[in-house]
Parts: structure tokens; C-alpha cells; sequence
């Protein structure tokens, strides 16, 4: 997702994904590093490696909505984008695909700070993703945050009956 101003320039981004985990679930895509690389055998290397202790994330399969990174310029920052990011992407995500959790990997930091109570999800648990990528220099240990599905369609559902009073 792309947000631009009035002249056209890009002001938020927010990546949104949807995985099709109905024979497999999230934890074992992040460990097999599908979420990183199209072709884990062929693009990762020898000692790249993923963990994911979060105990959820093996019971979350079937379609999984992965919202992924998102950024914002530092002129719109402290504005409440990453809520008003968030509630699209649930919509659209919901509106889309219909699907059986939402989830996103983030930093501690996001949720000690309270961005992740902003952006709307009702769930976390550490060690989502412990994640080291050697050529990309990338060591992590995100959090996962996720919402079910059926949490899902009642924000939405929700927040449409409040536009609806809102429209009268």
C-alpha cells in the first residue's frame, strides 16, 4: 500500500502479504525461510537460519495475511499513521482474502512504546521470529502480533457500522 500527498509523493508505505499455509503454518514458513526468499534452497545462505518459539504460530495456518513492513516520512510522523496504515490494511486484507489470522513481526520496542496497541492488534508473544540472514547482515528477534480471523471481521464490521452512524 502507497500513500502520496498532494504532490504526488509517496508519504507511508505498507507491505501486505497474503501466505496460503493450508497444508503447513506460520512458524514452520518462517523456519523454512520461505517468508524471506522465494527459493530458500537456491538464494539463502548455508548459515542463514529462522526460529519461531511463539507457541501460536503453529496453530495458525490456512490463509495467513502477513502485514510486513511499514514506513513513514518523518514530516507525517506523529500523526497516527500507523493506526489509520493499520485499519487499511485490515480492511483490505479482510475485504480481499477473508483470512484466518493476520499477523506482523515487529521489534519490542514497538509494543513497550505502544505503537503496536495503535496499529489495532489484540495479541503478541516474543521469539516470533529470531532471524539471521548472513549476506544481508540482518540478526533479529521480533515479536509476533496477530489478530484471528473472526477478530478480524468483528473490527471491521465494526468500524463500518460506526461509519454508518456516523453517515446519518
Amino acid at each position: 500500500m502507497v500513500g502520496v500527498d498532494r504532490n504526488n509523493e509517496v508519504t507511508v508505505l505498507q507491505a501486505v502479504r497474503l501466505y496460503d499455509l493450508s497444508r503447513s503454518n506460520f512458524a514452520e514458513h518462517l523456519e523454512s525461510l520461505k517468508a524471506f526468499y522465494a527459493d530458500p534452497a537456491r538464494h539463502a545462505h548455508p548459515d542463514d537460519a529462522c526460529t519461531c518459539g511463539a507457541p501460536i504460530a503453529r496453530k495458525m495456518s490456512g490463509k495467513v495475511a502477513y502485514h510486513g513492513d511499514g514506513w513513514v516520512r518523518s514530516d507525517f510522523r506523529g500523526t497516527g499513521m500507523p493506526r489509520i496504515m493499520a485499519g487499511i490494511a485490515f480492511g483490505v486484507s479482510f475485504a480481499m482474502w477473508a483470512p484466518d489470522f493476520v499477523c506482523g513481526l515487529v521489534a519490542r520496542w514497538l509494543i513497550d512504546k505502544g505503537v503496536v496497541s495503535q496499529y489495532g492488534y489484540a495479541h503478541h508473544e516474543r521469539a516470533g521470529s529470531v532471524l539471521r540472514l548472513v549476506e544481508e547482515d540482518i540478526v533479529d528477534d521480533d515479536w509476533l502480533i496477530w489478530l484471528t480471523g473472526e477478530e478480524l471481521r468483528s473490527r471491521v464490521v465494526r468500524q463500518e457500522k460506526a461509519g454508518l452512524m456516523l453517515a446519518s
